[in-house]
């Protein structure tokens, strides 16, 4: 078992910027990619960005690059998410995710294995 823990979500305005952290604890050795989901009200849960945790490549999707960037610290087995440039569009609640079975980083929620509880991050337009 993978246990994630997420940090730093809260209210902001158009424009500004947060940084989310997720601390994973328990067999960490089994992590091969970590990312981030996010899931507005009534939506579905979208991929936003995953980090490969070897040799850290990168993913995102189309309408954050350029503005979020995933990083990684292993040996403090965290991942972060450096947002700027926020949009009312990116209020949702955020969710760390660890995939333990390969080295890609894949877009399906379904082929992610461990979850966070969330954080809510709000932009105010």
């Amino acid at each position: 078992q993978v246990q994630l823990a997420e940090s730093g979500g809260g209210l902001v305005q158009a424009g500004g910027s947060l940084r989310l952290s997720c601390v994973a604890s328990g067999r960490t050795f089994s992590v091969r990619v970590m990312g981030w989901f996010r899931q507005a009200p009534g939506k579905e849960r979208d991929f936003v960005a995953g980090i490969n945790w070897s040799e850290g490549s990168t993913r995102y999707t189309d309408s954050v690059k350029g503005r979020f960037t995933i990083s990684r610290d292993n040996a403090k087995n965290t991942v972060y998410l450096q947002m700027n440039s926020l949009k009312p569009e990116d209020t949702a609640v955020y969710y760390c995710a660890v995939d333990t079975t390969g080295w890609v980083i894949r877009a399906d929620m379904h082929e992610w294995h461990y979850w966070g509880q969330g954080t809510q991050v709000t932009v105010s337009s």
